[in-house]
């Protein structure tokens, strides 16, 4: 890759996806500005890396000449999008520069589905790290040995990037390789019909892959996209069903699994991995088949799978005070919620989950799964909805599903207020040994650090 005569500007610079291609546009030469509403880790990270970076979205951080580059969460109203647009520049939505970026490299290989693929785009990611294999990659989230989430060298072989389906932009994608753990009814305000549409989308994707996709056959949703549309050229992995990667042996251990891998009849050998559940070892499982069609030998990758600690808000230790360990996960659909809690329940540990819906539209969607994704839960502690921009939902709130809730389970109860006043009303509730899990996609993320300063008070 060279660098072009494109000058790039970011709105929301900030944000983990667009600061991941920043980075790597300015790795490669290129002209980069940005602006967010506030410095982060990020904002300084690009102007570390040679970036113009505004705090403050103003319409004079607008130049003549650049392509302007926003997510789907940037609205109309905008400044520096009103700006650019009365400038006539180009707009580029954040999927475009990826596709842009990996119109660069000779094997582009895409994750996605419903859950895991940042956990599989990191796992890939960090493996290849460690082999010395030399990637490039953008990620939606930090990897924690690592401490990026994005990577870019002229001489990489491998472009890994996680490929987000939410907003139907995955079909401007041409992966060499892709990845697919899972299909569900998600992201229903734009996915309006549930899994029908979300498998028409998929279906694009797929016939826009140049080589070779991976998909988990045990997967119902993968199971109906295959029978609906007749899918048999890719490479299948799973656990319960016969597949070109599967495990046996499976043995849980508190944090750590223990699994053979087979490829067809043929035993490749043994992983272990430290981060917990089932959905963990599929992912590793999706990697590995991955790995291996690509010629790489097990014996040296193995090694690597033992040593990674998941990504950041993916089962993430915030805090261990007086034994109680406080675990922070981005979990905000019913499947993911099941997955962590049905990861953790052999431990031997009082399980306290805090759950902050993620916008009203989706906690009405899913209204029955929610209701029950929280048995393996012994305490829960519900907050208000994390709106995302939805409006309030006199039927579908927090306060209701919590009343629907303790009719089905005890021990659940509903927590009013910011996360500030609700760490301060859980914070004393917690006893020595206890696990606490907080779940959710919004601002959640804070209260495990507010819940650890009071304890240790």
């Amino acid at each position: 890759m060279s660098s072009g005569s494109k000058k790039f500007h970011f709105i929301a610079i900030g944000g983990v996806g667009q600061s991941a291609l920043a980075e790597i546009l300015l790795k490669f030469g290129f002209d980069v500005t940005g602006s967010d509403l506030k410095e982060n880790k990020y904002t300084k990270l690009a102007q570390k890396l040679g970036a113009k970076v505004f705090i403050g979205q103003n319409e004079k951080n607008i130049e003549n000449g650049r392509t302007i580059v926003i997510s789907s969460a940037i609205k109309e109203d905008n400044p520096e999008l009103k700006r650019a647009r009365e400038l006539n520049l180009e707009i580029m939505h954040r999927s475009d520069c990826l596709k842009f970026i990996s119109e660069f490299f000779d094997n582009f290989i895409g994750t996605s589905g419903t859950h895991g693929k940042t956990t599989t785009s990191g796992l890939l990611s960090y493996v290849f790290e460690k082999m010395n294999i030399n990637p490039s990659y953008a990620i939606g989230g930090i990897i924690p040995e690592l401490n990026t989430n994005a990577r870019a060298d002229k001489n990489s072989k491998y472009f890994i990037a996680e490929l987000d389906e939410s907003d139907g932009t995955i079909v401007k994608y041409n992966p060499h390789f892709l990845l697919v753990n899972n299909l569900e009814a998600d992201h229903l305000d734009f996915y309006k019909n549930g899994l029908i549409d979300v498998l028409k989308t998929f279906k694009i994707v797929l016939d826009n892959t140049l080589k070779k996709a991976f998909l988990n056959i045990d997967n119902t949703g993968i199971q109906e996209f295959i029978k609906e549309y007749n899918i048999d050229n890719f490479i299948s992995f799973g656990i319960e069903n016969e597949a070109d990667y599967s495990t046996k042996n499976i043995i849980f251990d508190e944090e750590k699994s223990y699994f053979d891998v087979y490829k067809k009849d043929e035993l490749l050998g043994k992983i272990e991995l430290i981060i917990p559940g089932i959905h963990n070892i599929y992912n590793a499982l999706g990697v590995i088949s991955i790995l291996d069609y690509l010629g790489f030998d097990f014996d040296s990758c193995k090694e690597h799978f033992k040593t990674f600690k998941g990504m950041g808000r993916r089962f993430q230790l915030v805090k261990e005070i007086n034994n109680i360990k406080i675990i922070d996960d981005y979990a905000h659909h019913p499947s993911e919620i099941k997955s962590t809690l049905d990861a953790v329940k052999n431990f031997k540990r009082r399980k306290i989950a805090i759950f902050q819906p993620h916008r009203y539209t989706r906690l009405k969607a899913l209204w029955d799964e929610f209701l029950n994704s929280f048995k393996y839960a012994d305490s829960l502690y519900v907050l208000d909805v994390f709106s995302a921009g939805d409006k309030f939902d006199e039927q579908y709130n927090s306060k209701n599903f919590v009343q629907e809730l303790s009719k089905m389970q005890n021990n659940v109860k509903y927590i009013d207020g910011d996360i500030i006043e609700a760490s301060k009303k859980i914070a004393p509730n917690l006893v020595k040994g206890d696990l606490v899990l907080t779940l959710g996609a919004g601002d959640i993320t804070k209260i495990g650090e507010l819940i650890g300063d009071l304890l240790s008070k």
